[in-house]
């Protein structure tokens, strides 16, 4: 369960950003250039998609009764983290986007050993 949940959160947080590089507004804001109009299209599929993830390990997690409600919970708490470290430092909030995965992998490598 904890893998799962971890995964989840990850999904929504990768969601979240996604959707967000997607607006032109914070595409700039963090790589100072405008995207094109097929890179925002990109972006904001796969930020639907990474949700649409974090639903689905939601409800691996916790089934059908509660999955749904946790994935709210866990699209707020990306949410907010992505809404806390935007303004202040953009790039950062890529990165931990991308790191989590990298803590997710070492997490279960350290599990198999």
């Amino acid at each position: 369960m904890g893998v799962s949940v971890f995964a989840g959160l990850l999904l929504a947080y990768n969601g979240m950003v996604a959707l967000c590089l997607g607006l032109e507004r914070h595409y700039k804001q963090v790589w100072q250039q405008v995207p094109g109009a097929g890179r925002r299209q990109v972006l904001r599929g796969l930020g639907w998609l990474a949700l649409l993830g974090s639903l689905g390990a939601s409800v691996a997690a916790w089934g059908w009764a509660m999955g749904p409600i946790a994935w709210l919970g866990l699209v707020s708490m990306a949410g907010l983290a992505l809404v806390l470290l935007l303004p202040y430092w953009p790039r950062v909030a890529v990165v931990v986007a991308l790191g989590g995965w990298v803590v997710l992998g070492i997490k279960q490598l350290s599990r198999a050993l």
